[in-house]
């Protein structure tokens, strides 16, 4: 078996000297051309991953926050579906004893690949505190949390757009003496009933911290794929404002409205079959019009142009939904000759 390492680029000269900008790593030699480079692939995952509300709650300092188990879940199917993987190192690590808790301050430099093999290099740094040895495994998944926010815009749920990041103030004194004597208490009466011990000041609570209030989060819906699915205009309709209402941003929207229309324009030979020769008579300008328009928005989505409206509307002067077919032609035959073109050179 012959194992071939991954094209890694130049590490510094001192590891534990953080980058001072990303690092980009051409594809190896011999990468199929028409494989998409890892900065298009950034590009693709971004349009396709759904917004990550807060819907995790820490109990013990009153704010909400959106977990790293959440965002991963989020993520995972458009890098899938995109050829992206992150492969995590550690450059800098620092560990240091702070009264009873361990403080790890952690730089994690991230190699993002593309599907052509190419690869961006970038750092986060990361910090935890924990009573036991979590500090650095939390360190880790909030410095992966925020490459993922940061990296590919990951769109925020609309509803939680205060961020309680800012409010986490830190415990006065007396507090953390009377936070002591209330953890030491519960400490006893669990020993006493032979309860696992609870660690306190997490980042995020453990599985033992949510035993009063279970919350059971509601699987992630693929929109993309029911409205594929989707038999009727109604459905369609239905899975559409559900992902608006969800705060799915406008390009995401409109791959859902260029799936409604393929579904058209591909019910339209059915149709014209059924009708049989007899209705072959001359169609309406309005039936032209809505004719030329699937076949536009069939065009638009096999070039990968989902800015269809924005630009008709610019060169016409007029909604798509407005034009006569001759224009909606003859936008399409030039969205087809780009596109012919593009894939000559």
């Amino acid at each position: 078996m012959t194992v071939t390492p991954l094209p890694l680029p130049p590490a510094p000269t001192n590891p534990a000297m953080a980058l001072t900008s990303p690092i980009y790593q051409p594809a190896p030699e011999g990468a199929p051309a028409d494989q998409p480079r890892v900065f298009a692939a950034i590009a693709n995952v971004m349009r396709d991953a759904m917004p990550v509300g807060k819907d995790q709650r820490n109990e013990q300092q009153n704010y909400k926050f959106r977990g790293i188990d959440d965002v991963m879940s989020a993520m995972a199917g458009p890098m899938r579906t995109h050829g992206v993987f992150i492969l995590p190192t550690i450059a800098d690590h620092q560990q240091q004893r702070d009264g009873k808790m361990t403080r790890v301050l952690i730089t994690m430099r991230y190699y993002v690949y593309g599907p052509a093999g190419d690869c961006l290099v970038t750092d986060m740094p990361g910090e935890a505190f924990d009573y036991a040895d979590k500090a650095t495994n939390k360190a880790q998944s909030a410095a992966l949390k925020y490459l993922l926010f940061t990296l590919f815009m990951l769109p925020v749920d609309g509803r939680s757009i205060d961020d309680g990041d800012r409010h986490h103030p830190e415990p006065s004194e007396e507090h953390r003496a009377e936070q002591q004597q209330r953890q030491q208490r519960g400490q006893q009466r669990r020993q006493q009933r032979g309860q696992q011990p609870r660690r306190s000041q997490r980042a995020e609570p453990g599985p033992w911290e949510n035993q009063q209030q279970p919350q059971q989060q509601a699987p992630r819906r693929d929109y993309l794929t029911e409205a594929h699915q989707a038999k009727t205009p109604d459905e369609f309709a239905a899975v559409r404002a559900a992902a608006a209402e969800a705060g799915a941003p406008a390009d995401y929207l409109a791959r859902l409205d260029t799936i409604a229309a393929q579904k058209r324009a591909a019910a339209q030979p059915q149709q014209t079959e059924q009708q049989g020769p007899a209705q072959n008579a001359p169609a309406s300008p309005k039936a032209a019009a809505e004719q030329a328009e699937n076949a536009l928005r069939l065009a638009a989505s096999r070039a990968n142009l989902p800015t269809l409206d924005a630009d008709f509307e610019r060169v016409y002067g007029l909604p798509v939904d407005q034009a006569p077919a001759a224009q909606l032609d003859a936008f399409r035959q030039q969205i087809e000759a780009a596109a012919a073109k593009g894939a000559q050179q």
